[in-house]
């Protein structure tokens, strides 16, 4: 998984699904005898139709290293024994400076790992990417909801296949807290802040924040912003967001930031709203299992910031609820992130390694690799449920691979960096401890807006 200001914790079912294939791929294997020093046991575990090309080698250009690079060599290793085709994951810690060096400079990989849709529309217009064959479209479109293949796509054309992904829209509270007090897991927003209400007056903390992270700090309040925008708004305008068609300023936004406001700005709420900026987002989720705080919008890393022995469990000290929606024109809204497979070339060895990456059993062969701690997951709606064993993962999988979801990619993730990681950053924190008003935040904003993005 690429490492992006919104992972700066991480260090890093047996069914068969049959995946779908262009007419050009041949199953040469059948059944598979361990003709020409490929193995009928392994071919089992990646699905048919891949021709044997011994001596192959794709390479796949990463920002993943270390230990999780490991695991996706062992996660590849059933398609090498398979088809004769070894896949050399090359990680770099400087993925995203050198990509696109290698790539104008006509050194680029088969297929790199892009964690940006901004990155994949960037090499497209190098003239060097090369759209998806059939085969990868077939499976992204039978496995995945339509917001994947829109993110993977440019001008129209599809380009990259998604592989993990990330939840971000989920709720941390105790089940311990919740039962000694009455309270139950909302469903609709409504409930949602009733139940705050409820919580305030007992005299408790609704929801603990933190937006603090150092040079980053501010990213929380930007997650809190996107997954008001996508609830109210819907996914055209949240993506019309993030390319500035539509601006800060502009109605949908402005009334999502009050939303925000009248949330994670609510002293009711919260309590004294300018320590949510000196607190650091790690620290906000240390109250969950004592009750000093009831509720935090998070994504799933924020367990490892948990008091030493905190249980994370549906009936233990800490576990997540699934952020309701809001407006009921927009289904199941979901915020996240994940990376793509995108490629440099149409050789065949290639195609066949995109098309087993967008397959169920490429994702199967992954999730089993990361173990019992799990922390990858995919969107892909062929792997079964029990593929899972960490129960955290299998209810974030549950809404990621919804093929009804809104999926939406982190906007500030996917907006220049002088916004994202830059004047978003800046205004939010001022936003929060001071309490600036939001139209002068948002123009603020717009008006740092690179020319010409």
């Amino acid at each position: 998984m690429a490492i992006s200001k919104k992972n700066l914790l991480l260090g890093g079912s047996s069914a068969v699904v049959i995946i779908v294939v262009a007419a050009v791929l041949v199953a040469t294997l059948g059944s598979s005898s361990g003709k020409n020093g490929t193995s009928a046991a392994n071919c089992a575990n990646v699905g048919t139709g891949y021709a044997v090309q011994q001596g192959k080698t794709v390479e796949v250009f990463t920002s993943v290293v270390g230990d999780e690079l490991t695991r996706y060599q062992t996660a590849s290793a059933d398609f090498t024994a398979c088809t004769g085709i070894k896949i050399n994951w090359n990680g770099s810690d400087q993925f995203e400076a050198q990509l696109p060096v290698r790539v104008t400079g006509g050194t680029a990989p088969g297929l790199a790992l892009v964690p940006q849709p901004g990155l994949i529309a960037q090499m497209v217009a190098t003239g060097k990417a090369v759209p998806a064959p059939s085969a990868v479209k077939a499976n992204v479109d039978k496995y995945w909801s339509a917001s994947w293949s829109q993110l993977g796509s440019v001008n129209g054309t599809f380009y990259a296949a998604p592989n993990s992904a990330n939840l971000k829209s989920l709720v941390w509270y105790s089940p311990k807290q919740f039962a000694k007090y009455g309270y139950t897991v909302p469903t609709t927003w409504t409930q949602m802040m009733a139940q705050s209400d409820k919580m305030a007056a007992a005299g408790q903390t609704a929801w603990c924040g933190g937006i603090g992270s150092g040079g980053a700090t501010g990213w929380p309040a930007t997650d809190w912003l996107e997954e008001v925008v996508v609830r109210e708004a819907g996914a055209t305008v949240y993506n019309n967001w993030i390319s500035h068609k539509v601006k800060f300023s502009d109605a949908p936004i402005i009334h999502a930031m009050n939303t925000v406001w009248s949330w994670m700005g609510n002293s009711k709420y919260v309590g004294k709203v300018s320590t949510i900026a000196t607190t650091s987002f790690q620290d906000a989720v240390t109250g969950i299992p004592s009750g000093g705080c009831m509720q935090l919008q998070q994504a799933s890393f924020i367990a490892a910031s948990l008091p030493a022995g905190s249980v994370v469990s549906p009936t233990g000290d800490a576990w997540v609820y699934y952020l309701p929606g809001i407006s009921s024109k927009v289904t199941t809204p979901v915020e996240g992130g994940g990376e793509f497979y995108l490629a440099f070339n149409s050789n065949k060895d290639t195609v066949e390694a995109q098309t087993f990456f967008s397959s169920p059993q490429w994702a199967i062969a992954r999730i089993k690799a990361a173990g019992s701690n799990g922390g990858w997951l995919s969107a892909n709606s062929g792997v079964p449920a029990a593929t899972y064993t960490n129960p955290l993962d299998a209810l974030s999988a549950k809404y990621l691979s919804d093929p009804n979801s809104t999926f939406v990619f982190d906007a500030s993730d996917a907006m220049p960096a002088a916004i994202g990681n830059g004047a978003e950053w800046t205004g939010f924190t001022d936003w929060f401890a001071n309490g600036t008003p939001v139209k002068t935040v948002a123009a603020r904003i717009d008006s740092a807006w690179p020319a010409g993005n």
